[in-house]
């Protein structure tokens, strides 16, 4: 089983993952699209990855903007696959 990190150990590596922040135990961002077209597109390219890596997001949609927030409920918080994830979600932004 994964191993959550320690607090200073997530705050250092935030740099990592550019438009992510760190707070109540998770990584989270918020995305703006331009139409909920391109929102719910992109949430389905997330949870391709979500599926390929058993990584789960706590996520919504409100039209154009995706709420993601991601932990390791095993671990009991951030580990290094929840980073491995935010990684993922920003290369699909480019």
């Amino acid at each position: 089983m994964a191993q959550a990190l320690d607090i200073a150990a997530v705050e250092s590596r935030l740099g990592q993952v550019p438009g992510w922040s760190f707070g109540d135990g998770k990584l989270s961002t918020e995305l703006t699209f331009a139409d909920f077209s391109e929102a719910f597109g992109f949430m389905a390219r997330v949870a391709l990855v979500a599926e390929k890596m058993n990584h789960h997001p706590d996520w919504s949609n409100s039209w154009n903007t995706v709420s993601i927030a991601i932990t390791s409920h095993d671990a009991g918080g951030v580990t290094d696959q929840c980073f491995e994830f935010a990684g993922k979600v920003n290369s699909l932004l480019a």
